[in-house]
């Protein structure tokens, strides 16, 4: 491995590994993962980009990491490839369907050396999955197929690979029925299973707040602007981003540590489709986007004059977002036990240590007039145990273990009390925010039973 590998390899670990991603079956280290696909590309290729690439690959979609950092420390052209091979889809764009759509046009478009890395992903992948979720392997093998037949240019050798582990999966499972209504089946369930108090929850949170609600206002400089005049002015105003126009309309942005000599046009960078939202685009939309880039540009009355970064996300608005969501969540929490505890034989997966905390402080809201279960003096924490100690419970909340329901759980405790005690969230708590509003509409209830 030559010191360009090892750097990437070393850089993907670490990333992964601070926010202790791992593999969903077999709860291994997500670099087995990262490993796995970067040797099957060594296997038919020895360009050191791509190899690195394959390392990368994940690195922008899963981790805080952005496409700047790659570009920083690997280059243009590595940088290039993990943009090809990120996903470009959001939450708010639909189905898992439609989503999965988009990001097929994506893949479609990349270069060859792209789509060699994602045969070797996907590889990995369908082995993974038909081994430990015959289930979902089902959706997983219809979404295959239709990524095989846009990475046909691709390394022939590893093209067949793909072709040949898809046919021995799909035998393996009998895989007659098609993924598309078993998809249709699960969402039904989904619906079946939210009440309307629910629905309306989700709504709120996904409707009622949005990025012009946080969005500053986007400086821009002509494309002739002189570039040390540039950075001259963005320094003086604190930007570090600024749009670039072009006859008026803004149509890419520079970077103030970019800027030298000649003119601003010398500097530019282009949108990426995943960088931009609409105004009325929800946080969670947001959120996703600065998990993979350092800027999201908002267009808003038909023209991109927004810009949101990661300190906008200390912003009362989204700090009032992220509490409202974990307390519908801790709501949602308390209403699972009832259901699966009645009569309060909850207490019994409690210690008494943590219960006589529970009885004090149902006493002290007693003596101030306050009508108060036990139930509700609980602990985030103790509301999370009570659950995750039942393995059905455990699978409900879609957690694969106790130790990654419990880490989960403790950091959501953790960003709960730093937003309520205003402490700084995005350096402490950022992996946390972005698993978090990946997730909202499992996290707010929608739990399949």
């Amino acid at each position: 491995m030559n010191d360009f590998v090892e750097k990437a390899r070393a850089y993907a670990t670490q990333a992964h590994a601070r926010i202790d991603q791992r593999r969903k079956y077999s709860n291994q280290p997500y670099d087995e993962h990262l490993k796995r696909v970067a040797e099957l590309v060594e296997e038919v290729s020895d360009d050191p980009q791509m190899i690195a690439a394959a390392w990368l690959h994940d690195t922008v979609e899963d981790t805080p990491a952005t496409h700047r950092d790659i570009e920083r420390e690997f280059g243009a052209g590595v940088a290039q490839l993990v943009d090809e091979l990120t996903d470009v889809s959001r939450p708010g764009d639909g189905n898992r369907a439609l989503r999965k759509a988009l990001d097929r046009e994506h893949i479609a478009r990349a270069s060859v050396s792209a789509k060699t890395v994602k045969l070797a992903d996907l590889i990995d992948n369908c082995r993974d999955i038909c081994r430990h979720d015959p289930r979902f392997a089902r959706v997983y093998l219809a979404e295959m197929e239709a990524l095989l037949r846009v990475l046909q240019e691709s390394n022939e050798t590893l093209l067949k690979r793909a072709h040949k582990v898809w046919n021995r999966c799909r035998e393996r499972l009998g895989a007659e029925k098609e993924a598309s209504r078993h998809e249709s089946e699960m969402f039904a369930r989904h619906t079946q299973n939210a009440s309307f108090d629910q629905w309306r929850a989700l709504r709120l949170f996904t409707e009622s707040f949005s990025a012009s609600d946080i969005a500053e206002p986007l400086g821009s400089f002509d494309s002739d602007t002189s570039a040390i005049k540039a950075h001259e002015i963005m320094l003086s105003k604190g930007w570090s981003v600024a749009g670039l126009r072009e006859d008026g309309v803004v149509e890419g942005y520079i970077l103030r540590d970019d800027l030298q000599r000649g003119y601003c046009g010398d500097y530019r960078r282009s949108f990426s489709r995943g960088q931009l939202v609409r105004g009325d685009a929800p946080l969670s939309d947001v959120i996703y986007v600065l998990t993979r880039h350092a800027s999201c540009f908002v267009n808003i009355i038909g023209g991109t004059s927004g810009i949101i970064i990661r300190e906008h996300i200390q912003k009362p608005i989204v700090r009032m977002w992220l509490f409202g969501m974990i307390t519908i969540i801790e709501i949602n929490l308390v209403k699972r036990i009832e259901e699966s505890y009645p009569d309060e034989s909850w207490q019994s997966q409690l210690n008494d240590g943590r219960l006589d905390k529970a009885r004090e402080m149902q006493q002290e809201r007693q003596r101030r007039g306050q009508i108060s279960r036990l139930i509700d003096c609980l602990q985030f924490s103790d509301k999370a145990q009570i659950l995750i100690k039942d393995e059905v419970q455990l699978a409900w909340m879609g957690f694969d273990s106790r130790r990654v329901a419990k880490k989960a759980l403790r950091d959501l405790e953790s960003l709960r009390n730093n937003l309520a005690h205003s402490q700084d969230i995005v350096s402490h708590d950022w992996p946390q925010i972005a698993r978090m509003t990946q997730r909202i509409e499992f996290l707010m209830g929608f739990g399949e039973e």
